[in-house]
């Protein structure tokens, strides 16, 4: 695939939703990783690849939902608190125990919240609808139908029912359930393995006081725990410094064992920025996308090589982390094999625009904002920065969305905020 070069070199910056869908078509042709087999409680966030279906009943035998007394529902017909049925309690159903026999007729088992029923019962009488005569004796105050207060056996999950598709998102009340039907372990996709890199002369380890002219690392540290938080596994290479043959050879290393290979910096237009060189050798189909109408993280690289996605994202911190969540997030997605509409999705609140905001034409910008409780309502407060001010996604609780379509929101105009959220 060819890209479009400007007059300094570049590719023109393209829309983002043709940006999305070349990278869409281009992943299209990449299989998932392969799968492995895990213990259950080590499975929490992996991706099943394969379906799931329940190997028994859940649950095996009827159930009491409530405290009370199992009985035979024809014996509370008509019982109303001024004429009461009144039952002998007959037995009672021990915790962890199976009954071998049930009430009679006109005769009650006390039971509490999840035991058994015993045999011949068929609904339960909550506590709270008894009166208790005796140690022998109960006045029952309201009637209760056949199966009231009562789980059937398989009610919860059918014997051979589906339960979790491939490419579902394993989640803390996935693994409940599965262990309600004695899974031990579960076939999973393999975690993506993500190579990290830093670039630039100027960029330093996060662990020493950076001399004259130097910056710490925070990019390192954002994108390996945004690959953590997707799912995948991040492989760090460190810094490289801005020589194209070291760099060549540390994309080269990451390729031979990594699926997806990341590096922060060198992905805009400089002197020294050899990202493009670098990715324009490594054979087809190359550079698929090299700049995005988006702001902030305009200067994107997409490359493929082979079944290798790479991603130039840029140096500065803010805009690595949005190139992230737009094209990362959903490639590390897709080498999981993860259905669509298993994906997460942000959760969102509806707020009132505190300021003007104004954008340029043709460029969608992502506004980072505070969201305010103001009486009933929210405000939505932008927090404005330049884009290599990580403390701005800090402070904020989300973002809105300023379409390519639009030249900005005004003071007061209601806003979608998608909050910021640990959901990978």
């Amino acid at each position: 695939m060819h890209t479009i070069k400007d007059m300094l070199g570049r590719s023109g910056a393209i829309p983002l939703a043709q940006a999305l869908e070349v990278l869409k078509q281009q992943l299209q042709s990449i299989p998932c990783v392969d799968e492995e087999k895990v213990l259950l409680e080590s499975s929490l966030h992996r991706t099943t690849s394969r379906e799931i279906r329940s190997t028994e009943d859940l649950p095996p035998h009827p159930r009491s939902t409530m405290d009370g007394y199992a009985v035979h529902a024809s014996d509370t017909f008509g019982a109303t608190e001024s004429l009461p049925a009144y039952l002998e309690i007959s037995g009672e159903v021990l915790m962890g125990a199976t009954p071998k026999q049930g009430p009679s007729s006109e005769t009650c088992y006390k039971i509490a919240t999840g035991g058994f029923m015993p045999p011949g019962a068929d609904a339960v009488v909550m506590l709270e609808h008894t009166v208790r005569v005796d140690d022998k004796m109960i006045e029952v105050t309201r009637p209760v139908s056949i199966g009231s207060n009562v789980i059937a056996a398989g009610d919860d999950v059918r014997k051979g029912a589906p339960l979790l598709p491939a490419g579902h998102l394993l989640r803390p009340q996935d693994l409940g359930l599965l262990a309600g039907i004695g899974v031990e372990g579960l076939f999973v996709r393999k975690q993506v393995r993500v190579a990290v890199i830093s670039t630039g002369d100027e960029i330093v380890s996060h662990t020493i006081q950076p001399p004259p002219g130097k910056i710490r690392d925070m990019n390192g540290i954002n994108i390996a725990a945004l690959v953590r938080e997707t799912g995948g596994r991040p492989v760090s290479y460190g810094i490289i410094k801005d020589d194209e043959k070291t760099f060549s050879e540390t994309i080269q290393k990451a390729m031979k064992s990594c699926d997806i290979v990341l590096f922060s910096g060198g992905s805009s237009v400089g002197v020294r920025d050899m990202g493009e060189q670098v990715l324009d050798r490594l054979g087809k189909p190359g550079i698929i996308v090299h700049g995005v109408a988006v702001k902030p993280g305009k200067p994107v690289i997409i490359a493929f090589s082979g079944e290798t996605a790479l991603f130039g994202l840029p140096g500065h911190p803010v805009s690595a982390a949005v190139s992230f969540d737009l094209f990362v997030r959903p490639a590390i997605h897709h080498y999981q094999g993860r259905t669509p509409s298993h994906l997460p999705s942000l959760p969102t609140v509806t707020a009132r625009l505190a300021r003007n905001l104004n954008s340029a034409a043709g460029r969608t910008d992502f506004v980072r904002v505070q969201v305010k409780k103001d009486g009933a309502r929210f405000t939505a407060h932008p927090v404005l920065g330049k884009s290599g001010a990580l403390s701005t996604m800090v402070k904020a609780d989300g973002y809105i969305i300023i379409e390519e379509s639009l030249q900005g929101f005004h003071e007061g105009e209601e806003v979608t905020v998608r909050l910021y959220s640990t959901a990978n």
